[in-house]
């Protein structure tokens, strides 16, 4: 078995490199294997910030070679903070006590630096005994309640003993009283026991009043993953109608794990028979069908973060319609090392095959790795075009994504960066069937936000037919929990963190209208995606939250759209506040009653800050209908990627018209390519259009019932009812799965 959860600690390049020779779905991908084998071997360095072994090692070394005061007090504070990202949180609270009882008194800033750590430390080990160890659909849930609330209160206890500590010396510490107020919710202390000078008052309010909670039934059916941040994708991968879910980690000793929808209620994990579970790493993952042969691939996107040492190949997994995968990476032509966590599936040049654009990170001048633009041969094989068509866009990418901004009929590319710059690439005409982009960042206004920013992607959150642009702000120094306590109390602060909104003006340029639509929020969002969780037509979001640093204890976001106006904060009545760090998030109905749950790969950056992934059940927001539908190319790219759907029907009398473009959502997590479309209270949808994206054709289909799952094929003058699937009850603990989590 592969190495698939960080905490074994069986050194994955050995358990590799053995099964190689034994096993064939090893085999088909032997040189995948051994290549991220090889560079996971070459990442163990002290000068590695995510490699906690080497860092340790560093540190006790440097240690024993040193007998100044300070120097010591500053290696054993390293090395209490290395031990919580390497997973000992009993050791770093050992280490921290030791630490205390070294410094003297009149050390503040010594003390106060090593309280912290120890706070944290006693946090973290709360968390492992109570959220980890015995978790629940309701661990680490903010507000805490219920099942949240530990039962082993000992480490919290000494964790608030300490930040009350800190505050009364520093009552302006904003990170320690916002951690406080976490730590008293968790013995269910909160308000009441906090004392009236840190309190932090109304976190356990909901004002928004106007949704059901979700549940977290992950644990019931198995597909609570344990492992570091990744990337998910739910889509149905062997073509039976049912939605199968694959997740990975960014770690290279972490494969990716495969669960089989078995149509019942229940999963089964073929990671190792598919060949997957042997192919590491991957912060972010989506599909794709990269050889119209109407299976969906997967690409695999690794280095993200990593710097120098995120030199990782991505991954091309072709799906070979027997339940396995293949990696075609260098074959195809895909094969480079950039680090990076973006792409973008489009045809681009709309000759009906999918090609890629893959936004890459360069953080420094001495080390540069431009963007690439993959064009499609139709054979198999990829060109890399980038800097001929004018978009080898050289910057600190965290986010791209495609869509037809000024409706052309030719996909456009919006680039997120960490540099703080938001550039707009205007897909340009054709000529001999070369792309071409150009920047038109200024002339659409989208030049004046220099805020750096992470997810992004195009949606028509208001359905005027036009694209719209969402792009998450990251802007922060240290710890993201000063920023959270700000706002809680209404402390006024500068964009960090907040979500931003462009509407598109129909003109070329687009509007800022965050702060008018309500979503001047903080939010440091990281995973995220977009889906409609009430069937009412208009698109909503979940935000995966946080950096690696553990004191960012903050709660996932989702956000309501209210009639396409204005967006509401939805979180507390949602129940989908989790505290740990969010990252892939997919929207689907899995459990096939009609509405849209949530699905979130979890964890963070390091060994220690694993965690259960979650999903989150819809329980049914109102009585509004919806429809599926599921388009097929002929003369377009088999997946319909770039298609454009208009739903028009009568609510209440009124005419409305819903606009869908098909791709499988956000830039960090990946939704089915089936459109699942909300048409509210629609007796029956008056008309559906379809502009395909190869031949710009558009095909007009009348009269469809709600509830339908429909089959569209280009060209053809008819479309095909799906048989509905089987309802499932989720809810319930299902003892019969065969778990897709690690034991």
């Amino acid at each position: 078995m592969p190495v698939r959860n960080g905490l074994s600690g069986i050194p994955v390049v050995v358990t590799l490199l053995l099964l190689i020779s034994c096993s064939n779905e090893v085999s088909l991908n032997r040189d995948m294997i051994k290549l991220l084998a090889d560079i996971d071997k070459s990442g163990y360095s002290a000068q590695n910030p995510f490699c906690a072994e080497a860092k340790l090692n560093f540190y006790d070394s440097s240690l024993k070679l040193t007998t100044e005061k300070n120097e010591i007090a500053v290696f054993e504070n390293l090395i209490a903070s290395t031990l919580l990202e390497f997973g000992d949180e009993e050791k770093a609270v050992a280490k921290g006590e030791d630490l205390m009882r070294k410094i003297p008194i009149y050390e503040t800033e010594q003390r106060k630096a090593a309280m912290k750590g120890l706070s944290m430390a006693y946090l973290r080990l709360a968390e492992r005994i109570n959220c980890v160890r015995d978790h629940s659909g309701e661990s680490c849930i903010f507000p805490i309640a219920g099942r949240g609330v530990h039962a082993d209160k000992t480490s919290s206890e000494k964790a608030i003993e300490l930040y009350e500590q800190i505050l009364n010396s520093d009552p302006v510490d904003f990170e320690s009283r916002w951690l406080l107020n976490i730590a008293y919710m968790t013995t269910g202390g909160y308000p009441q026991r906090v004392p009236s000078l840190f309190l932090i008052k109304g976190l356990d309010t909901d004002t928004s009043g106007s949704l059901k909670s979700f549940t977290d039934v992950a644990v019931n059916i198995g597909l609570n993953i344990n492992n570091l941040a990744g990337g998910s994708i739910i889509d149905d991968f062997n073509n039976d109608g049912y939605f199968d879910l694959i997740t990975s980690s960014w770690s290279l000793k972490e494969g990716m794990h495969y669960c089989r929808n078995n149509t019942n209620g229940t999963f089964t994990e073929i990671s190792d028979s598919s060949g997957l579970g042997y192919i590491t790493g991957g912060l972010n993952i989506m599909q794709t069908d990269y050889n119209n042969d109407g299976l969906k691939d997967v690409f695999v996107l690794r280095g993200g973060w990593k710097k120098n040492f995120g030199k990782e190949p991505n991954s091309l997994l072709k799906n070979n319609g027997d339940g396995t995968f293949t990696d075609v990476t260098k074959e195809s032509g895909l094969l480079s090392f950039h680090p990076t966590q973006t792409a973008t599936w489009n045809d681009f040049n709309n000759d009906g095959w999918l090609d890629v654009f893959i936004g890459n990170e360069t953080s420094a001048k001495s080390d540069v790795n431009p963007c690439e633009l993959y064009i499609n041969n139709k054979n198999g094989t990829f060109t890399e075009t980038a800097a001929k068509a004018g978009c080898g866009i050289k910057a600190f990418v965290k986010g791209v994504t495609s869509g037809d901004y000024d409706n052309d009929g030719l996909p456009d590319i919006f680039i997120s960066t960490l540099d703080g710059n938001k550039i707009l690439l205007r897909n340009k005409s054709i000529k001999g069937g070369e792309t071409g982009f150009e920047d038109v960042t200024t002339q659409a206004g989208l030049h004046l936000n220099k805020t750096r920013t992470f997810p992004t992607w195009f949606w028509d959150y208001d359905n005027d037919g036009w694209l719209d642009i969402l792009v998450c702000g990251y802007e922060f120094e240290g710890s993201l929990a000063p920023y959270f306590a700000a706002e809680a109390l209404n402390i006024p602060a500068d964009n960090s963190g907040k979500v931003f909104l462009f509407r598109n003006n129909h003109n070329g340029t687009f509007e800022d209208v965050s702060q008018k639509a309500g979503l001047n929020r903080v939010a440091f969002a990281m995973g995220s995606n977009f889906g409609d969780i009430d069937n009412d037509g208009y698109l909503d979001m979940y935000l995966g939250t946080g950096n690696p640093m553990y004191p960012s204890l903050i709660p996932n976001k989702m956000f309501k759209n209210i009639d396409g106006q204005r967006f509401i904060d939805v979180t507390t009545s949602g129940r989908v506040g989790n505290l740990q760090k969010g990252h892939g998030v997919s929207f689907a109905d899995l459990d096939n009653d009609g509405d849209q749950d949530i699905y979130i790969e979890m964890g963070g950056a390091y060994r220690g800050d694993a965690y259960q992934n979650s999903l989150y059940l819809n329980p049914g927001q109102n009585n509004n209908h919806w429809i599926n539908i599921s388009l097929e190319g002929t003369v377009s790219n088999r997946a319909a990627i770039g298609a454009r759907i208009k739903v028009t029907f009568k609510e209440n009398g009124v005419a409305r018209s819903v606009y869908r473009d098909v791709n499988s959502g956000g830039s960090f997590g990946s939704n089915p390519l089936m459109q699942h479309i909300g048409i509210g209270q629609a007796a029956i949808v008056e008309s559906i259009e379809i502009k395909w994206p190869a031949s710009n054709a558009v095909q007009v289909f009348k009269n469809i019932q709600p509830g339908e799952t429909i089959k569209i094929k280009e060209g053809d003058n008819s479309f095909t009812k799906v048989a509905p699937l089987r309802k499932v009850d989720f809810a319930i603990q299902n003892s019969g799965i065969i778990s897709c989590s690690p034991k």
